[in-house]
């Protein structure tokens, strides 16, 4: 799976929006699990109604609250958004475990072309090899709810690592030492953008 991302960088839902870009953090976070990749938006009709239901899927299957062990899910939202701002706004409302593309990272539009992604909702299940085991599973977690992960997870045939803690504790993740430096570069060009936007706006004429 870590193939699938080898050389982008993927965001933790958080508020440090901490990045995931090393091998071994790529690794750490996807290897020998189920991933989801979710295509949808914060606007988008379809998209309001089934991601409240998405969201309670994945919680009751991460959330140690529900679970003792956190379950071999790691899901990945491919924004659909026009805007980043509406990007951010629909992902405030979601988990924080959640990872997602960069904004303007145009990998979202291969990922689209490479699972044929027309219209939206999409969740795309891929084992940890990068096979597909369901090109869109939303009915299923619709109509079975978690019950749909066990089906999977005997698809990907995942090594079971009941012995061990669940790795995606965030305190207990081993952080690059480049960490804070990377994060702040990514929040400074956020915020960069978000300047050239609003200058933009205010004068359209003018070269920026």
């Amino acid at each position: 799976m870590v193939s699938l991302f080898t050389g982008k960088i993927l965001i933790t839902n958080n508020k440090d929006c901490a990045e995931v870009d090393t091998e071994r953090e790529l690794s750490q976070r996807l290897d020998n699990k189920v991933m989801l990749l979710y295509f949808g938006s914060g606007e988008c009709t379809r998209c309001q109604e089934f991601s409240p239901v998405l969201k309670d899927f994945f919680v009751r299957l991460t959330d140690e609250f529900y679970v003792e062990r956190a379950s071999q899910l790691v899901l990945v939202y491919v924004s659909q958004d026009e805007t980043e701002e509406k990007q951010e706004k629909f992902l405030k409302t979601m988990p924080k475990r959640w990872l997602f593309l960069p904004f303007q990272d145009e990998f979202k539009r291969e990922l689209e072309l490479r699972f044929a992604v027309s219209n939206t909702p999409v969740v795309v299940v891929l084992k940890p090899s990068g096979e597909v085991i369901a090109g869109n599973a939303v009915e299923e977690i619709r109509c079975l709810g978690t019950a749909c992960f066990r089906n999977w997870q005997e698809a990907a045939e995942l090594v079971d690592r009941s012995f061990l803690l669940a790795e995606d504790f965030d305190d207990l993740a081993k952080r690059s030492i480049t960490d804070p430096i990377r994060r702040l570069k990514y929040k400074l060009d956020k915020k960069t953008r978000k300047k050239k936007e609003k200058e933009k706006v205010l004068c359209p004429d003018m070269e920026l």
